[in-house]
């Protein structure tokens, strides 16, 4: 996936950011031209809506179906509005592409299925190769899977590639429906440049009051675009009403954003990088030499017969660097993390060393 085109619609490539806007579900068709004459007046340019829609559990609304696709014609034909929608088996995508849908996307849960890809790749190449498509993030952080759905699109010859970041299921309750795990998303930027990333505040947040900040933050971390439910009236959304908005709230919400499109004078950037650097030299330096510690210890604790795991002491470790991070304005989170992994390196060396010194023993 070395030469892909820039994702475009209709064949004009997108100005940055790009904003991609509509209903969660296409409900009817009065909500569908409601909804879209008055995201229109906020200058969105794609309308987004749900033609079928894939539910954890049955017995769900799980969309108008085909009914829906001659309304997202009369909403292009209405605002001269693109129109998007997601697909997950070759008879949506025949259906779709037949209704002139300007842009496909793929859920979830899709991205994970090799064969759905597979048959999904081969449907788009069949019938209109050009199509620009965007592959949301597979529901557990796993990149090389996200990559994987990219790359069998790319393998059957489909160039105008994007994805969406729409954050990774987490168990328990936590401040997101969906993790965001930014980490992952910019290492597939670092992997693949030029392929655009579009976040999907709606879908991590899961709460509309989350759509802002996290919409500041994804510009902020660079990414292309963004792609927000709305909704002529939120609260009586058949589908997903809590992460909705309405367009005029939208508008609100754009207009609210902050658009760092001037880079930092090239000397400025260059010193700041060279900081971080050497930084990050001396940050591999001292967890080196905290690996070498940690082989002491686990020496000394197979020669007194302890067993390499204390997780008390680990709990102790990772409450007061908790602490020590707080003192620091430095987030609870992003410490766990970091000593989780510490600590996970930690015991592996020890038990690596165990290992090997049994095996030299017998």
């Amino acid at each position: 996936m070395t030469e892909l085109l820039p994702l475009a619609i209709g064949g004009t490539e997108l100005s940055k950011p790009i904003i991609i806007s509509g209903p969660c579900s296409a409900e009817t068709r009065d909500q569908m031209l409601e909804t879209a004459r008055r995201l229109a007046a906020t200058g969105v340019t794609i309308f987004r809506a749900g033609i079928w829609k894939p539910r954890t559990k049955p017995g769900g609304f799980e969309g108008v179906g085909e009914e829906g696709l001659p309304w997202l014609r009369e909403v292009k034909a209405l605002t001269g509005m693109r129109t998007a929608t997601e697909v997950a088996t070759r008879a949506h995508v025949e259906a779709a592409l037949k209704a002139d849908v300007d842009l496909l996307w793929i859920g979830a849960r899709t991205t994970a299925n090799p064969f759905a890809m597979d048959e999904i790749a081969a449907a788009i190449a069949a019938v209109n190769p050009d199509v620009p498509v965007l592959v949301k993030n597979p529901l557990n952080p796993d990149l090389e899977l996200w990559i994987g759905a990219l790359q069998r699109l790319y393998n059957a010859g489909l160039r105008r590639l994007g994805v969406i970041h729409r954050g990774f299921s987490t168990y328990g309750p936590t401040t997101y429906r969906n993790n965001p795990l930014w980490r992952i998303p910019l290492e597939l930027r670092i992997r693949y440049p030029r392929l655009p990333i579009i976040c999907d505040p709606s879908h991590i947040g899961g709460r509309r009051e989350l759509i802002a900040p996290l919409s500041q933050q994804a510009l902020d971390m660079g990414l292309d675009g963004l792609i927000i439910e709305t909704h002529r009236d939120p609260d009586c959304a058949w589908s997903d009403a809590a992460q909705q908005v309405t367009p005029e709230s939208l508008g609100v919400i754009l207009d609210s954003l902050v658009y760092r499109s001037a880079p930092a004078p090239a000397e400025t950037l260059a010193g700041l990088r060279r900081q971080i650097d050497r930084l990050d030299t001396e940050l591999l330096e001292v967890l080196a030499k905290r690996m070498d510690v940690s082989r002491e210890i686990g020496e000394y604790k197979r020669s007194q017969h302890i067993p390499v795991v204390q997780s008390a002491r680990f709990g102790d470790i990772l409450s007061s660097r908790v602490e020590a991070g707080r003192q620091l304005d430095m987030s609870e989170n992003f410490i766990r993390s970091i000593f989780s992994a510490i600590h996970e390196e930690s015991v592996r060396v020890q038990l690596t060393d165990t290992a090997i010194h049994g095996k030299s023993a017998n």
